[in-house]
């Protein structure tokens, strides 16, 4: 692994948030004293690093395999509606204190690593509190579900851990796949199905899922809207996030085109989040 860096003046933060459109492997930290940024890249190849130098300056270095494996600070637990509390903790006193204090919530532990997904971005946790919404909706039925680039599972853990029955997930990332593999058998959620892939490449079932789930940044989501619906299941119910508002025009003009089209957009900073389903669908409502 390798890991691309640039310091920065503050003021500058948004513009590089936009740069890199919601990649989940950057890393903004600000520096003690509040005026300066250091931006990170994490990459997993030296060539792909190379080119981020050459397009914005900056350094590279080799980071050791220790590295990756060492927790960041970990965020405060998140509270998604009256259903979960998502915490870092992962000390089994802690976790039950958690729960004590929780008792009509279901707790799921993410310790923060270097994946994307540990419920305090605006992304995944609006993602959970529509994917509540839609749990709800469904109370009483069978329904499937697909996590696309699933980053560290939160999104799959929390639909089983609220009803869903099948449930798959996958990354093209190995690291993220790890990562979640290890969070779905922290979090008792062993039956998700987790697998590394590109969701670009992707062939799903012919029957499709009832729920489909993609926090992935706008370029991604373009170019799958293909593969995204013939994912989803006739009557399913599709949650995207990773869109930054910027770009929402760009991304939803493209579902279309693919017969996706939405009934409810939240923005929350500048992160879009959104659900929807197939065009003919949501015309029959």
């Amino acid at each position: 692994m390798f890991v691309w860096s640039k310091l920065s003046a503050v003021r500058w933060m948004d513009a590089w948030e936009e740069r890199f459109a919601g990649n989940p492997n950057l890393v903004i930290e600000i520096i003690k004293g509040g005026k300066s940024i250091r931006v990170q890249l994490f990459c997993n190849t030296k060539k792909e690093a190379d080119a981020v130098v050459a397009q914005f300056g900056g350094s590279v270095r080799k980071m050791a395999t220790a590295e990756w494996n060492k927790p960041v600070e970990a965020p405060r637990p998140v509270k998604v509606r009256d259903v979960f509390v998502l915490t870092a903790e992962s000390r089994a006193k802690e976790l039950a204190a958690l729960k004590k204090e929780n008792p009509n919530r279901q707790i799921i532990s993410i310790p923060p690593e270097m994946a994307f997904g540990t419920g305090d971005h605006a992304t995944t946790s609006t993602c959970l509190r529509i994917l509540v919404d839609v749990a709800r909706a469904r109370k009483g039925t069978e329904w499937t579900v697909a996590d696309l680039g699933s980053g560290t599972g939160v999104l799959a853990i929390a639909a089983r851990k609220i009803g869903a029955g099948e449930t798959y997930a996958c990354d093209f990332d190995p690291f993220a796949v790890a990562v979640a593999l290890r969070n779905i058998e922290r979090n008792g959620t062993p039956e998700i199905t987790m697998k590394e892939q590109d969701v670009l490449k992707w062939k799903p079932r012919r029957k499709g899922y009832n729920v489909v789930l993609a926090n992935l940044f706008s370029t991604v989501l373009i170019e799958a809207w293909p593969v995204i619906a013939k994912s989803l299941a006739p009557g399913g119910d599709l949650i995207v996030s990773g869109i930054l508002a910027s770009q929402a025009w760009e991304v939803f003009t493209a579902a279309a085109a693919n017969g996706i089209g939405f009934t409810k957009v939240v923005k929350k900073g500048k992160w879009v989040t959104a659900q929807g389903g197939h065009l003919a669908d949501l015309v029959k409502e």
